[in-house]
């Protein structure tokens, strides 16, 4: 700890004199001018009046991170518990809540799964196909419907990558080996982007080695007329579960998943109207086994569906903007534990933003959902911005949210959990204050907020003797906490540097329920601390310090280091990562430890 402790007070100390040295601010005009796509209405990033994230593809090649999990664990308010390495089985989480509550987009196609929370991750992107992650925190059923409970991250794929081929190859701890090719193609009526990746191991312990596949296709036709815009993944992991679920030592979990998704969509931009109709199918399956080397001994197999066909509008006027939306969905599943179960969902979202001179902009809007087994539910919400000076700028927002129970929830059976047939779904009411401050070379961003939770469905046992764990609703919850992120960039001697900090504070309060008989629902990050100092004092020659501190509500408190050099030599790039390196002790989810020190070596090629 002393170590830990001194080394993060040389790093301070570096910055600070760093600071004051600098001799040319940077501008950071790029994040600026990013159009946030996630929601009904497309606004410039400074203009929008809720906490938004976004991390480019800089960032992204800057964390020298193999996938997005680990991307996203940079990020202050996001907890991403993950089993094991390589995002094999990662749970997505935002300002607490469970893992059903947050909603995961490919280019604003939804990823959401009635089966369970578990597989959101699954359908996540190489990170070598994506452009930026817009992470919306809070409430978001207005813009996006059931599942965005506590928010939604819309992962954004790159448009092209014009005539370009580059290669990958990486290795390390844990006999990890990973190998991909990305390919750009330009044509004069149309373009594609390609990707072929792999990832295996060893293990880092016991029966926690896996085979991971992923492809991507995107191509855009028609170009010259009216653009097409198709989009194809595939994504195939097979995996040991080592003590995923239970805590037997001798049984050896073992789960294998697949992830597809087809989609096509195009804009049509008439005067004043921009309209973007989509129509997409998205497959999941999902294989279990209590026992590896005995599939017969207790096995689960799940293959879900989901068709959808969407409109987006948006309509400009001297009164503002104008945006509408309407989402058709079928969602339907082939279990032998939860059985042949089908789902439609009809969405209707409407907004409107008011701007009052160059100071105020007001934004309300309305979503009603309707579920063919829950009936309707409407989220009325309302975001408030005021431009205090040219650089600040106050907002706040406050919503409605809903989401309704999983078939897992509802109808799995097992010897060690229940679904409950008889389950209400989820609502809250959730309500945000923050203010943003936008330079040159520096922004910042502070938000406090509040959640009150009814109906919040976790897996609960009646007693400590008891084993099984039976999903229920619980009578109220409240949630509230606070965030801040800063980022910082300047020069030193004519080279880039770049400081980022982030720090969250979360306290739920479920009333008259014991925190000993709950699975989910408190393990939630008390206190996140996440800071990322990126540097280059050599020509060609990048290096990142990680470091993240966690305090969860059941008392584990854990610090983690990483760290990565990136050398570019004309072509080619050598990347070093160093994950957890003071070796510490600590659990993101359930049972499983997570890996302690492991190095990662790579190569990429760029043709």
């Amino acid at each position: 700890m002393k170590i830990k402790i001194t080394l993060l007070l040389i790093i301070i100390f570096m910055c600070s004199n760093v600071l004051r040295a600098q001799s040319n601010a940077i501008k950071n005009d790029t994040l600026k001018e990013v159009v946030i796509t996630s929601a009904r209405i497309d606004l410039p990033f400074k203009e929008n009046s809720r906490t938004i994230n976004v991390i480019t593809s800089k960032d992204i090649v800057n964390s020298a991170a193999t996938n997005v999990a680990d991307v996203l664990q940079l990020v202050a308010g996001v907890d991403i518990r993950r089993r094991g390495t390589a995002g094999s089985q990662a749970d997505l989480y935002i300002r607490g809540g469970g893992f059903d509550q947050t909603l995961l987009l490919i280019d604003g196609i939804k990823m959401d799964d009635a089966q369970t929370g578990h597989h959101t991750l699954n359908a996540a992107l190489p990170i070598e196909v994506i452009e930026r992650i817009e992470i919306i925190k809070g409430p978001a059923a207005r813009i996006f419907g059931q599942n965005a409970f506590t928010g939604a991250i819309n992962i954004v794929t790159k448009k092209n990558l014009q005539n370009s081929v580059s290669a990958n190859i990486e290795t390390g701890s844990f006999g990890q080996l990973n190998g991909s090719v990305t390919v750009g193609k330009e044509f004069k009526n149309s373009s594609f982007i390609a990707h072929v990746g792999a990832l295996s191991s060893n293990g880092y312990r016991n029966n926690s080695d896996y085979n991971n596949y992923n492809y991507f296709l995107k191509g855009v036709f028609n170009k010259t007329k009216q653009p097409i815009e198709m989009i194809a993944t595939f994504f195939d992991k097979k995996f040991g579960a080592e003590n995923f679920y239970t805590t037997n030592p001798n049984w050896n979990e073992y789960e294998e998943t697949q992830n597809s998704v087809l989609g096509f969509s195009t804009t049509f931009n008439t005067g004043n109207f921009k309209i973007k109709p989509r129509i997409y199918w998205r497959r999941g399956q999902d294989i279990f086994l209590l026992k590896r080397d005995d599939p017969s001994f207790f096995r689960n197999l799940h293959i879900t569906n989901k068709i959808g066909v969407e409109t987006n509008l948006s309509y400009r006027s001297s009164l503002g903007i104008t945006g509408f939306g309407v989402d058709i969905s079928r969602f339907s599943i082939s279990s032998n534990n939860l059985g042949d179960r089908n789902r439609t969902m009809a969405n209707l979202f409407l907004e409107h933003r008011f701007v009052f001179g160059d100071f105020i902009d007001i934004t309300p809007g309305v979503a009603v959902t309707y579920f063919s087994d829950f009936d309707f539910n409407t989220f009325p919400g309302l975001d408030v911005g005021v431009q205090i000076s040219e650089n600040f700028k106050a907002y706040g927002n406050v919503g409605y949210t809903f989401r309704a129970p999983t078939f897992t929830d509802l109808f799995y059976n097992s010897p060690t959990t229940s679904g409950n047939i008889n389950l209400e779904p989820e609502s809250a009411f959730a309500q945000e204050i923050g203010v943003k401050f936008s330079a040159l070379n520096f922004l910042a961003s502070i938000a406090i907020f509040n959640r009150d939770s009814d109906n919040l469905i976790d897996f609960i046992r009646p007693n400590s003797n008891t084993d099984v764990f039976t999903a229920t609703n619980i009578a109220e919850v409240n949630t509230k906490g606070i965030e801040f992120d800063a980022t910082y960039l300047f020069k030193l001697n004519d080279f880039n540097q770049s400081l980022k900090v982030g720090y969250s504070y979360l306290e739920d309060d479920i009333i008259d329920q014991n925190p000993e008989l709950s699975r989910y629902s408190l393990n939630t990050l008390r206190h996140q601390f996440i800071t990322q100092f990126s540097s280059s004092f050599i020509k060609n020659v990048r290096h990142n310090i990680m470091y993240k501190h966690a305090e969860r509500t059941t008392g584990q408190s854990y610090n983690v280091w990483d760290a990565s050099i990136i050398l570019d030599v004309k072509k080619v790039s050598f990347t070093v990562t160093a994950n957890n390196i003071f070796n510490a002790e600590y659990i993101e989810s359930g049972f499983v430890p997570m890996p302690g020190s492991a190095v990662l070596a790579g190569l990429r090629y760029n043709l």
